[in-house]
């Protein structure tokens, strides 16, 4: 397929209008249809997508060409100059990478940067003028929607399965400890290397990057956001690497007494709860101690360690953020300014 129709296939498939249409209509065409038109359809759909999205899917192994290193994992073409979105835990840390296309020619390639929060990874391929896909609006998603997952499972290059949403907005621990939000749930069947691959909708959109399976489960798997996806690669091409808010402290999640609750009129039961602080770190410097229970940071409650990270995840770096916190009986505030850190808050 030629680039000009593969862009063309992706433009008619991403139709606002046209799809518009067809849902409008189809209410009063399936009475009529019978169950083989209808399983023709949902062949040629998913046909459609593979035959669109397929060529820009590669494998991703650590070492450089020519190594004989089976596949350990997929990759999914983002730009034609050579950029590939893949996991964290297949691409991160390398020093080369190997990619190979569909037609099973390998290039070389350099990872520009990893991000185990999300366990996403971008690498660039020594090559142009590839095919490539366009990431999606995840938001869109509804569960029961068909989803497609191209990848490379066992080192079989150009793996198809299919299966539906079947669950939006999971939330599931990276490496690292930090919960990845949003998380896609669905059925379509992942095997070992079909991590970094995309899932993909009936418009040939990719809403995800499949990163993981339950192991002994069926049917169930999961993918990090395309709009996750969207923010990861334009903070590893801007900076090489994610950007993230660092308070330089330890914290926990602690219960509220009920009489603190309502006494302070506070509009969650839990808080976190001070166990240690980076002496050096900007959390100490504004004068938080161990002990203390957070209560909000930038005027919004954290009733968990999961809320300080989300809120620090975007906070603008530099920039100084309130903090109310409990101190024994005293309901206290400070001003702490995030900087840049590897630690997780």
């Amino acid at each position: 397929m030629s680039h000009e129709s593969r862009d063309e296939l992706l433009r008619l498939v991403s139709d606002e209008g046209s799809t518009a249409t067809t849902t409008a209509s189809c209410g009063a065409q399936l009475a009529g249809t019978s169950e083989a038109e209808l399983l023709d359809a949902y062949s040629r759909a998913v046909i459609a997508v593979v035959e669109a999205v397929g060529p820009a899917v590669v494998g991703v192994a650590r070492g450089e060409r020519g190594s004989g290193e089976m596949g350990s994992g997929s990759g999914i073409v983002v730009a034609p100059d050579g950029y590939v979105l893949t996991n964290d835990h297949v691409a991160g840390g390398a020093s080369r990478l190997r990619v190979t296309l569909e037609s099973g020619v390998e290039l070389d390639g350099t990872l520009v940067g990893g991000d185990p929060a999300t366990d996403l990874a971008l690498l660039r391929a020594e090559a142009s003028g590839l095919p490539y896909a366009q990431l999606g609006d995840s938001s869109e998603l509804r569960v029961g929607q068909l989803v497609i997952a191209i990848g490379n499972p066992f080192g079989f290059s150009s793996t198809v399965s299919t299966g539906v949403v079947s669950a939006l907005g999971r939330g599931l621990r990276s490496r690292d400890g930090r919960l990845i939000e949003a998380v896609i749930q669905h059925t379509a069947p992942l095997n070992p290397g079909n991590s970094g691959g995309p899932l993909v909708d009936s418009r040939g959109r990719v809403v995800g990057i499949n990163t993981a399976i339950i192991a002994l489960a069926q049917g169930i798997g999961f993918s990090v956001p395309a709009k996750t996806a969207r923010w990861v690669v334009s903070e590893l091409l801007t900076h090489g690497r994610v950007r993230r808010g660092y308070l330089g402290l330890a914290g926990q999640q602690r219960p509220l007494s009920r009489r603190v609750v309502r006494h302070f009129d506070l509009p969650v039961e839990s808080g976190v709860a001070v166990m240690g602080l980076d002496a050096e770190g900007p959390a100490a410097r504004a004068g938080l101690r161990e002990g203390d229970v957070i209560l909000s940071v930038a005027e919004r409650p954290t009733a968990s360690v999961d809320d300080v990270h989300r809120i620090l995840s975007t906070w603008p770096l530099g920039q100084p953020v309130r903090i109310v916190f409990l101190r024994g009986v005293e309901r206290l505030e400070v001003e702490a300014i995030p900087s840049e850190g590897r630690s997780s808050h």
